[in-house]
């Protein structure tokens, strides 16, 4: 029986050799799979990585900020910056995945090129854990079997859109933490839920 789970690949200690071997089996897998931090610095440093993320014909989702995204692109961050939706399509096409390049505007790049700008969020997701809570957003909605594009688009939406609810009632900007956009983002899909 074939394995019915989505990897999600992003620990703190992945640099070393336990690391590679797990993102070599994520990468190696046909599971569909969210990379994220440490996992996207390993691909950067190795070609073989790159490449096996490239051959996948599972759904890839890798979600860097500018500074990952300048090593997967070997450029710097300032490059990066300068043309956003480039840099996530350049890295869509590399990678053979479906790229949510964070920031202000997150740019939603697409497998095959087309890509979005989310319009939801604010400065104060800019705190820690608030990648943890949009990788395991996507790899939920990887899990019920939404499509790669869609789960990135609908996961990015949802995660920048918590975010704003939660100021709209007085959490935040400054303060905002990481599990409090996870129950807003619980709240707000259950409501979408009940509304469709």
């Amino acid at each position: 029986m074939r394995r019915e789970i989505v990897d999600r690949v992003d620990f703190a200690a992945s640099e070393g050799e336990r690391g590679e071997t797990v993102v070599g089996a994520a990468l190696a897998s046909d599971i569909p799979c969210v990379l994220d931090a440490d996992a996207l610095n390993l691909i950067a440093e190795n070609p073989d990585f790159r490449k096996a993320c490239a051959h996948r014909s599972a759904e890839t989702l890798v979600t860097p900020h500018p500074a990952e995204a300048a090593r997967l692109l070997g450029s710097s961050v300032a490059a990066v910056q300068a043309d956003r939706v480039k840099a996530a399509r350049m890295i869509a096409e590399n990678l053979n995945a479906h790229v949510a390049l964070k920031g202000n505007g997150s740019i939603v790049a697409a497998r095959d090129g087309h890509w979005f700008v989310n319009t939801t969020g604010n400065p104060g997701m800019a705190s820690a854990g608030m990648g943890d809570v949009l990788a395991g957003l996507l790899g939920a909605l990887l899990a019920q079997r939404y499509s790669g594009e869609s789960a990135l688009v609908l996961g990015t939406h949802l995660h920048g859109a918590a975010a704003d609810d939660l100021v709209r009632s007085g959490t935040g900007p400054i303060g905002l933490t990481a599990g409090e956009v996870t129950d807003a983002a619980r709240r707000l899909w259950n409501a979408w839920l009940a509304d469709s």
